[in-house]
Parts: structure tokens; C-alpha cells; sequence
């Protein structure tokens, strides 16, 4: 899937997660294009020295660690991201939980619909 597609399905995504937790506040769809462009290179740069740093916890916990990596990403993006805000950490956490299912979700029925239209 290209990257661009990528980027307006995390967009989406976000938009639908903001309108869903009154702890997530995106101004526009702009905003939330620009988060994903900044959630993607946090993920990409940031996030494996994080677990690489957090690696005894990340095995300690069976993993479960990496949703708060996830969560502290998305609280970086609100600290750099005008017009991204995020009230805490457990709204990041919730959050970065619904932002994956949405995106899945979205993915999935995007790569469905390449898929019957090669038919």
C-alpha cells in the first residue's frame, strides 16, 4: 500500500479517535494529516530505540509495555503538533489502542476493495 494512502487512513483514523475520546482534540483534517506524518517518523526514528532502551520491561511485562511506548509517542506528537491535543497519559493510551483498530480496520477494507476490483 503506498505511503500516501497510508498517511490519509492513519488521517482518518485520528479524525474518527478524536471524535470518539473528549481527550483527544484535532482542529482539522489537516492537523490530523500532519500528526500522522509526525506519528509515522516518531515511529520509524524514535520508536526502536525506545524499545530497545525498555527491552527488560517490554519482556518482564510479555510486551505489554509497548502500548505505554505508544502512548508516550502520541504525547510527544501532541507536544509538537499545534492544533493536536492530548489531556494525559491515559488518553494517549486509549488512544494509541483505538488508533490501531481503526487503522486496521481501515486498511483492511481498503486492500479488500483492491482486491475485488482486480476481479
Amino acid at each position: 500500500m503506498p505511503f500516501i494512502l497510508r498517511l490519509i487512513i492513519s488521517s482518518v483514523a485520528i479524525m474518527l479517535g478524536s471524535y470518539l475520546l473528549p481527550g483527544i482534540h484535532v482542529n482539522s483534517f489537516f492537523t490530523a494529516l500532519l500528526v500522522a506524518l509526525v506519528l509515522s517518523l516518531l515511529n520509524v526514528f524514535l520508536k526502536p530505540l525506545m524499545i530497545l532502551l525498555t527491552l527488560p520491561f517490554t519482556i518482564v511485562t510479555f510486551g505489554l509495555f509497548l502500548l505505554v511506548i505508544n502512548a508516550f509517542i502520541i504525547m510527544i506528537a501532541g507536544a509538537w503538533v499545534d492544533g493536536f491535543k492530548v489531556d494525559g497519559f491515559w488518553w494517549a493510551l486509549i488512544f494509541s489502542f483505538i488508533l490501531s483498530v481503526i487503522s486496521s480496520l481501515l486498511e483492511r477494507l481498503v486492500k479488500h476493495d483492491e482486491n475485488t476490483r482486480n476481479f
